[in-house]
């Protein structure tokens, strides 16, 4: 999901379908997005800070792997834009130096090396892909709506292949994605339904591509299992309307966000507020989450840019 607009837009929704209605007036829809469901799920105190919370408590500065996935995302869109003639590993090369995120690393040589990692597995990535067919849509926002909420999310990129529409998300991080987090994964199975819903289309393939090594992972719904995915979205956002009001009315002293300890803490971007979250262990480095082996195996792979 976008950030920063995009966010206040959502939190402004929020509030407007938690005002009081009068009698006989329908429920306001539910606004969400894969992203503020996924937030609840995995905290509730983290979720209470990051969407709720006024002030908004500060968080922390933004760490290299997060730089490398967002430069990596830009980098796979606006190459599309390219003419077809520019559309190589010179090409992609001046992409990575104009969209670069110095931010996180933790010296001018650490960053220096990571763009060049990310320059030579964009460049493996987009090898092995016809770069003469373009997407369907590129940061596609897409929206579904049911009887109790909408949702809105945006997908990296929207293929129609032979007039079937696949879901393509794109992952930079050290884990690769398996085929159980293709099919068990909310967001995927919600930006499936809004494209559908969008294009008055079918669209049942979604698809995982993990950048770094070329691991490209799949799974085919069925209209079946993606009804089961909106149940599970419709489940969770009524929990969030509750506490959400809940919030409206105590505040910070509301007892529906406590917090969720898990190893996930020492990566939180508000572990300073969150004492529980503390005792976890130790925070993580800025650069901490940087995996050299999986950009050193694209590197094993390429040309050297020709």
């Amino acid at each position: 999901m976008a950030q920063g607009t995009g966010q206040a837009t959502e939190q402004d929704a929020t509030r407007r379908a938690e005002q009081g209605t009068f009698a006989g007036m329908p429920v306001p829809l539910y606004p969400a997005s894969p992203s503020r469901l996924m937030a609840w799920l995995d905290c509730p105190r983290r979720y209470r800070m990051q969407y709720l919370d006024r002030p908004r408590p500060e968080a922390r500065a933004q760490r290299a792997h997060t730089s490398v996935g967002i430069t990596t995302h830009n980098v796979l869109r606006d190459f599309w834009d390219l003419p077809e003639l520019q559309r190589t590993p010179d090409g992609v090369g001046e992409l990575v130096r104009t969209s670069w995120i110095d931010l996180g690393f933790r010296d001018a040589e650490q960053s220096a090396a990571w763009r060049q990692r990310v320059r030579e597995a964009v460049v493996e990535y987009l090898r092995g892909m016809d770069r003469t067919r373009q997407p369907l849509g590129l940061e596609r926002s897409v929206a579904l709506r049911t009887g109790s909420i909408t949702v809105t999310g945006r997908v990296d990129r929207l293929d129609d292949r032979d007039g079937e529409l696949v879901v393509v998300d794109y992952k930079t991080g050290r884990q690769v994605p398996t085929e159980d987090d293709t099919r068990t994964s909310l967001p995927l199975a919600l930006y499936a339904a809004g494209v559908a819903r969008t294009f008055r289309r079918p669209c049942v393939r979604v698809e995982l591509h993990h950048v770094p090594t070329r691991t490209v992972v799949a799974h085919e719904h069925t209209t079946e299992s993606l009804d089961r995915k909106i149940d599970e979205a419709e489940s969770i956002a009524s929990d969030l309307r509750r506490v959400d009001a809940d919030f409206g009315e105590r505040g910070v002293e509301s007892s529906s966000f406590p917090p969720r300890p898990s190893a996930l803490c020492t990566w939180c971007d508000f572990r300073a507020h969150c004492p529980e979250g503390q005792q976890m262990g130790p925070e993580k480095s800025d650069w901490a989450g940087l995996d050299s082996d999986s950009y050193a195996q694209s590197a094993l792979h390429a040309t050297g840019g020709n």
